[in-house]
């Protein structure tokens, strides 16, 4: 799925996408929104304004 409009997108279905490709595509969260070229902070705070922190050790979004 395209994470191109993230900042729009409902926040379960990206919650379920980021960790999708942080399981399938990406060994961490820095590489996830480098290769995407998405903003790393307001992508953590969009998904943590619906509860979900990221889990650095486990690699996805909690």
């Amino acid at each position: 799925m395209d994470l191109s409009n993230y900042q729009k997108m409902d926040v379960f279905i990206l919650f379920s996408c980021v960790n999708m490709k942080l399981r399938d595509e990406y060994s961490s969260l820095t590489d996830l929104c480098k290769s995407l070229d998405l903003d790393m902070d307001t992508l953590k705070d969009r998904l943590k304004q619906a509860g979900f922190e990221y889990d650095e050790a486990q690699n996805q979004f909690k």
